[in-house]
């Protein structure tokens, strides 16, 4: 949610270069420098300084450790990206830049799948000499047994869990730690090492996609220890741990036992990849405008200080991009907690805030991002942009109105109540600011509260805790998790998706309209059709005024000219880590 996301849809492209337009477009902007292809925005469609040398190692930051290197747990959007260096999966996004990088393609399979029975039977065969990091093979049992960790929530808890609402069937499946039936989930069957079939109780068009995750990669039980797995996981990818020390850093190095002829996605360029963690994330820009730091995995935009000092250097902004990355930026109300349990008090927050300072908070219309009107994100099938039900993009408080809502809902002079905010995000920290300032116009006394980051999970994404401390107000944000409105809204809107940990439908959200209308997509499979049945869902949303929309995010993010093979691929909605190289070496 406010770091989770994932795929961009088709258009996403498009959408770059209209953004470009809106900001000004790239004819004054762009600037090259001594790098093939290198200048503002240049890694948006297109690679910057193509290489295929080897060797070197790569230099990541981030202000904020991963939420879990278990691929069942994994859910930020740079640690989906970050996976691809040691978890593989049956099908995964292409490295390409572009659209080209959307349509999935196979990974540990050798072709994408025979679909049969009418689309309930999907049927996959592996490709041969698929080796684990300390060399036993990859079978169809590892995948089945990496996929039913994800039913394990009581010791797996916050990852994504679309499969098993595909793949359960009635069967109550306990996970394995407490299964004791040895035929496992029974709708998936692995008949031989090489060969892995799924039974879906109805046809869901989207199935692949989710076989795309992380937590669709294969996990040896031998090697699984359950809540201390992601300490160090198995690798099926090119790179191994080699350490993890949680909240200063991550070491990557060569997994000796995978086979490139194996692997038509990654080339594996840096002979090490570190990853480094620091609370200060003004220090972080410091260090990637110095070229100590090659690149931040956060993606979220370098801070204020550092915007404003690489945008008025032409040499800096070269080795900017500031790809629309699928996100929207937003508060939830939690609709439990009181005020906001009614819907006047919700619309009257969505009055009272000044859009303009929300918008400048995460960074401008640059590196931030337009105003967005409504909770849709314009890449996605569906979305209307010009739908503004609260007069949003004109980017003035409307106090009057602001004021009529508090008067429906019992609390004329106003209110007090909470914003979380995580504490290391700079952006959304001067985000609860702006809206603390112009809620206060009309006497809703907003106090924030910030928390760790990587307790998002079990502070804001859990409903006891957001109940028990009253937090009325969450800033978050949001990418889709595939590329379609099922992969956009459904965790976000969904009455199933509410769990005691790692929530992200925040506002708890319960709308049987809602849920009748998922219903009709996981069967659509015209992406007309689909988007109609998506842009009812967003008006549903809207209309119940359960979340604020910020901005359609966009983020500036500074690349080390060192940097080889940079390019956005839309899948993740930023830089594609795992195709990265240095040209110098070291």
């Amino acid at each position: 949610m406010t770091v989770k996301r994932r795929a961009i849809a088709a258009g996403a492209a498009v959408l770059a270069m209209a953004l470009l337009a809106a900001c000004g477009g790239n004819k004054a902007t762009t600037t090259t420098n001594s790098n093939t292809g290198a200048g503002f925005n240049a890694a948006v469609g297109k690679v910057v300084n193509p290489s295929t040398k080897k060797g070197g190692t790569l230099q990541m930051w981030s202000s904020q450790d991963a939420d879990s290197w278990d691929p069942a747990i994994g859910y930020y959007a740079f640690v989906w990206d970050l996976n691809q260096l040691y978890t593989r999966t049956l099908v995964t996004y292409p490295a390409q830049p572009g659209t080209a990088g959307l349509k999935l393609a196979p990974d540990l399979a050798s072709a994408m799948p025979d679909i049969t029975d009418g689309g309930k039977t999907y049927t996959f065969h592996l490709r041969s000499g698929i080796k684990f990091d300390d060399g036993t093979a990859i079978t169809s049992k590892d995948i089945k047994y990496g996929i039913e960790r994800i039913f394990a929530q009581d010791v797996l808890p916050g990852g994504p869990i679309y499969l098993m609402g595909q793949l359960d069937e009635g069967q109550n499946y306990p996970g394995p730690y407490k299964d004791k039936d040895p035929a496992g989930l029974k709708s998936i069957e692995t008949p031989d090492d090489s060969t892995i079939i799924f039974h879906l109780k109805a046809p869901y068009a989207d199935f692949p996609y989710l076989l795309a995750m992380p937590g669709a990669g294969p996990v040896p039980q031998a090697r699984d220890t359950g809540a201390k797995y992601a300490l160090k996981p198995a690798s099926s990818g090119p790179y191994m741990f080699q350490s993890y020390e949680p909240g200063k850093s991550t070491v990557w190095v060569r997994n000796p036992n995978w086979d490139p002829s194996t692997d038509p996605i990654r080339k594996a360029l840096p002979d090490k990849i570190n990853l480094t963690i620091t609370s200060n994330a003004d220090d972080l820009d410091s260090r990637l405008i110095a070229g100590t730091a090659d690149i931040d995995v956060g993606q979220t935009g370098v801070q204020s200080a550092a915007q404003i000092k690489v945008l008025q250097n032409p040499s800096l902004k070269a080795n900017t991009d500031a790809p629309p990355n699928g996100f929207i930026r937003y508060a939830a109300f939690a609709t439990t907690v009181a005020p906001f349990d009614n819907i006047d008090c919700r619309k009257a927050v969505m009055y009272a805030a000044d859009h303009t300072a929300l918008q400048t908070a995460r960074g401008g219309p640059i590196g931030g991002g337009p105003i967005a009107p409504n909770m849709l994100p314009p890449n996605i099938l569906g979305s209307d942009t010009k739908y503004d039900p609260y007069n949003i993009v004109q980017g003035k408080p409307q106090l009057d109105k602001a004021k009529e809502e508090l008067q429906k809902c019992g609390k004329p002079n106003g209110f007090s109540t909470t914003i979380a905010v995580r504490n290391n995000k700079d952006k959304e920290i001067k985000s609860a600011e702006a809206l603390q300032q112009s809620l206060a116009a009309v006497g809703i006394k907003a106090n924030i509260y910030q928390y760790d980051g990587k307790l998002l999970s079990t502070v804001i994404g859990a409903p006891d805790n957001v109940k028990k401390n009253g937090y009325g107000i969450m800033i978050a944000g949001w990418g889709a998790d595939w590329p379609s409105g099922t992969g956009y809204l459904q965790p976000l809107i969904d009455q199933t998706f509410i769990l005691k940990n790692g929530n992200y439908n925040l506002p708890e959200i319960k709308d049987p309209q809602i849920q009748s209308l998922f219903q009709q997509t996981a069967l659509e499979t015209d992406p007309t059709k689909a988007a109609a049945l998506y842009n009812q869902m967003n008006h549903i949303v809207m209309e119940g005024a359960y979340y604020l929309p910020f901005t359609y995010d966009a983020a500036l993010n500074y690349r080390n000219p060192r940097l080889t093979n940079v390019f956005v691929n839309q899948a993740w909605g930023m830089i594609d880590f795992q195709a990265l190289g240095v040209s110098d070496g070291k």
